[in-house]
């Protein structure tokens, strides 16, 4: 049996817009990663992505992995409309710009490196590895500092 890797994201926001925080964590085995980062003023929606791009991005080769995320939004795009929003050129079925176009090309461009099977876990419900990235998140906001 060989090991599988689990990926857990989630992203955070203090008012949204506000200061966001996302984060990561990586398990293989025995092995575990916590990675985490802020920005200063962005949107929940978007540390999500940046959740999942960072978590894909840390990986150094091509991997077969579990993708946890209690983020509808991450879900449903990757699941079910990024495909029509590339065939219609990163515009909407009402014709309108994708929003977080930027951070879902750069998601598209790392998931196309990897085998990603896509779990949706409800969020604040008990589940560790949830917890714990909703945790990093917030730490991300909290390194931020008032720069």
């Amino acid at each position: 049996m060989s090991k599988q890797l689990e990926i857990y994201t989630d992203g955070a926001c203090r008012g949204n817009p506000g200061p966001g925080g996302w984060g990561a964590l990586l398990i293989y085995g025995g092995e575990r990663k916590e990675i985490c980062g802020g920005e200063h003023n962005t949107t929940n929606n978007r540390m999500e992505l940046s959740a999942a791009i960072e978590a894909l991005a840390s990986l150094k080769r091509s991997c077969e992995l579990t993708l946890y995320t209690d983020s509808q939004y991450v879900m449903k795009g990757m699941q079910e409309w990024i495909k029509n929003w590339k065939a219609r050129g990163w515009k909407t079925a009402a014709k309108q710009p994708v929003k977080n176009a930027d951070l879902w090309k750069a998601l598209d461009e790392q998931v196309a490196r990897h085998t990603v099977n896509w779990v949706w876990v409800k969020g604040h419900a008990g589940n560790e590895g949830n917890e714990l990235a909703d945790q990093l998140a917030n730490r991300g906001i909290d390194e931020l500092g008032d720069e």
